[in-house]
């Protein structure tokens, strides 16, 4: 199957590099925040965000004053990332040394009293920094006071697994410490998305945090090595092990993550699984007792493969993770094969391919795995990322959850090419002369934020709402097209905002709905740059040769320009590719420069639309799910796009007045250009929307007739 999305970066080098205090981009945008009092973190894996933290840590130590700083992380292995660091020899005031005997993340379990007493003992004594679990702090917090927490930096690394839920132990500890101690937070995340959909904090709570925003696009832009980066998926029939070969490429460093036992694609031996992908790569030579490598003789071509079973538990567990720790060239590990292990703050630079069997619930997890193949190495160009997952079958007794999971495979993908995708600046358009600045896209009839709240969740929370749209049940009914795009971008899309910010006015969800709606359609159209295209022209041989050999222009504009927009473009089909050629693209003559009336398009609805000319009434005739249809519609066989379109016929969404009302026009538009009614046996779904629109109004009148509305 062909990638859902591929992103190309232009590999500046800017995130890596350092400032005169040692400081990456990332970690100096957030020093810059460093006297806020609760500061929330989102930034990418393989960002930085743990050396932001030290930045942030010795900053408060030094000069605001705090006593203490605690780190918080969700499992022991991910305690190391805060080991002790040099900084003094890049330009900063002060090291992160942090005592050993106040690092919690060791072997034992995570609320022994051993652990809770030196939690404990740390906050009486002169230390000044203690690393612990999650767990460690939960059990720790409930034999302490919060005051006991005052002029202390509370450091939370992986802060989605904090929840507004009142059953949250950890979000309970962080809502009682806010109101009753003076404490410092600082909360970092790679996601902000939980599979749950339940908030992270509550509006009120979350209000309070100044925001520091990192987004992937900046991050993978300004790497030296990794150029592009691939998001697909691939579907199998039967056991994914007798597939897995299909997808496995042993000449790429790979994380292969097997399913949960619980979940459909999984054979329920998670064991026999793992020897079962082993034998189908080759023989197994030996085990290193020392490291706990596996070597496998490929089969193909006898190569010999180191291989790591993170699955199997077994007593010496431990060593093969010591080992994965210590890598250090692209030859100490091949493959990795996991199950729950491998994914926050695990940390394998060399890895090229994360391949993953079956759906992840959690938009967090995909993200996180994405991460692990996401690093910048000087051995790959190319990062993958690669779905498995089991192709619908209407012989299936699990039909309904099978087509569930491959449309929330696909979502998920919509949503990260959403998330790795460049921003925009969305600006209302108040007239004809009102040009955009760089970086600036101007629309008509979108309206301006008019609270600082709406401005906030229109800057740094737009990718956190769309994951919590494309979550939504009703919403994922909505992809193979059954449902009218202004019924989704009026209707279904302000409700699910209205329920996620309740504080919002009307006029302030609809403020919202128009950016989200324009944000979404916008990156997931393709946009030209008709200045791009021109240099592309001016600097390619083949056109100088046939300018000089003084060709008819008929060959430069019908054959030789139409290669080379696809070569730029190479989403665009070769009928679109060739009317660039009418748009003025021509080579200049003498020092004539033309790219002052260059122009920006965008591909909508099967035609290309001048950016200068985007208004939001058009945005709103757009299906913002109109790529994933496409995909349905073009990888997925008749026969499986059937049994999706039945399963989803079977569980409708109830029709509303304001769907009926949108659709009504359209229906008498309808009626009028065929001269008949909508018909419920239509092969197009969204006539047999209407036929159902009429039905629903007809019942709807009688009801009123009855006294019954």
């Amino acid at each position: 199957m062909p990638d859902i999305v591929n992103v190309t970066y232009a590999q500046t080098g800017q995130s890596s590099k350092l400032n005169a205090l040692g400081m990456r981009e990332m970690q100096e945008k957030v020093y810059q925040a460093r006297d806020a009092q609760y500061l929330l973190l989102k930034a990418p894996p393989a960002s930085g965000k743990s050396r932001a933290l030290m930045f942030i840590a010795l900053d408060k130590l030094v000069h605001q004053g705090l006593k203490k700083v605690i780190v918080a992380v969700p499992e022991k292995s991910i305690g190391g990332s805060f080991g002790t660091t040099k900084l003094k020899e890049f330009g900063f005031f002060a090291d992160w040394e942090p005592n050993d005997e106040y690092n919690l993340c060791t072997p034992g379990m995570d609320g022994s009293k051993s652990k809770v007493q030196a939690f404990k003992n740390f906050l009486e004594n002169d230390e000044k920094i203690l690393i612990c679990t999650h767990a460690t702090l939960r059990f720790a917090f409930e034999e302490l006071d919060e005051s006991k927490f005052d002029n202390i930096l509370l450091a939370i690394d992986e802060f989605h697994h904090v929840s507004a839920d009142g059953d949250s132990r950890l979000g309970e500890l962080l809502r009682s410490l806010m109101a009753k101690s003076t404490v410092h937070i600082m909360a970092m995340t790679g996601s902000y998305f939980r599979g749950d959909t339940v908030p992270v904090l509550v509006p009120q709570d979350e209000a309070k945090f100044t925001k520091v925003t990192y987004n992937y696009y900046q991050q993978l832009n300004g790497y030296t090595y990794l150029k592009s980066l691939g998001i697909g998926y691939h579907f199998y029939q039967g056991k994914y092990t007798s597939a897995i070969l299909e997808i496995l490429d042993t000449d790429k460093k790979t994380i292969l993550h097997i399913p949960n036992v619980n979940a459909g694609e999984s054979t329920k031996d998670k064991y026999k699984e793992v020897d079962l992908i082993i034998s189908a790569i080759g023989e197994v030579q030996k085990v290193d007792s020392a490291t706990g490598v596996i070597y496998v003789k490929r089969n193909k071509d006898g190569k010999i493969l180191k291989v790591a079973d993170l699955v199997t538990d077994y007593v010496n567990r431990d060593i093969i993770q010591t080992y994965l720790r210590n890598i250090k060239t692209v030859d100490d590990m091949d493959l990795i094969i996991a199950l729950g292990m491998a994914k926050e703050g695990f940390d394998w630079p060399f890895c090229e391919h994360a391949l993953t069997i079956g759906y992840r619930g959690s938009l967090t997890e995909i993200i996180q795995i994405i991460g692990r193949c996401t690093r910048d190495s000087n051995n790959k160009t190319h990062a993958q990322f690669t779905n498995l997952i089991a192709q619908p079958d209407a012989a299936d007794d699990l039909v309904r959850l099978s087509v569930n999971n491959m449309l929330k495979a696909i979502t998920a993908s919509l949503l990260m090419e959403q998330v790795l995708a460049p921003n925009f600046k969305f600006k209302p358009k108040v007239s004809d002369d009102d040009k955009a600045e760089e970086g600036e896209i101007k629309v008509h009839g979108l309206k301006k934020p008019s609270s600082q709240r709406t401005k906030e969740i229109i800057e740094s929370d737009l990718n956190d709402l769309k994951a919590t749209i494309l979550q939504n049940d009703t919403m994922l009914k909505a992809l193979p097209g059954t449902i009218d795009p202004e019924v989704i971008n009026k209707v279904l899309i302000p409700n699910i905002i209205a329920k996620k910010y309740p504080e919002l006015s009307e006029e302030q969800v609809e403020e919202v709905r128009q950016y989200v709606v324009l944000d979404s359609v916008v990156k997931n159209n393709l946009m030209i740059d008709v200045a791009t295209i021109k240099k592309a022209i001016r600097e390619d041989e083949g056109i100088k040769k046939a300018i000089a050999e003084a060709n008819p222009n008929q060959i430069i504009e019908k054959e030789l320009i139409p290669k080379i927009v696809q070569t730029v473009y190479p989403d665009l089909t070769a009928d679109e590719a060739s009317s660039f050629s009418k748009l003025n693209v021509t080579m200049p003559t003498g020092n004539n420069d033309d790219t002052q009336a260059d122009k920006r398009f965008i591909r909508m609805a099967g035609q290309f639309v001048n950016i200068d000319d985007l208004h939001i009434d058009l945005i709103d005739r757009i299906n913002p799910f109109q790529k994933a249809f496409e995909i349905l519609s073009k990888d997925v066989t008749p026969k499986v796009l059937k049994v999706i379109q039945d399963v989803i016929e079977a569980t409708r969404i109830t029709m509303t007045l304001e769907e009926a009302a949108l659709l009504w026009d359209k229906i008498k538009a309808f009626a009028n250009t065929f001269k008949r009614e909508p018909s419920l046996n239509s092969t197009d779904p969204l006539e047999r929307r209407m036929a159902e629109a009429i039905i629903f109004l007809k019942e709807q009148k009688r009801k009123t007739n009855n006294g019954q509305g």
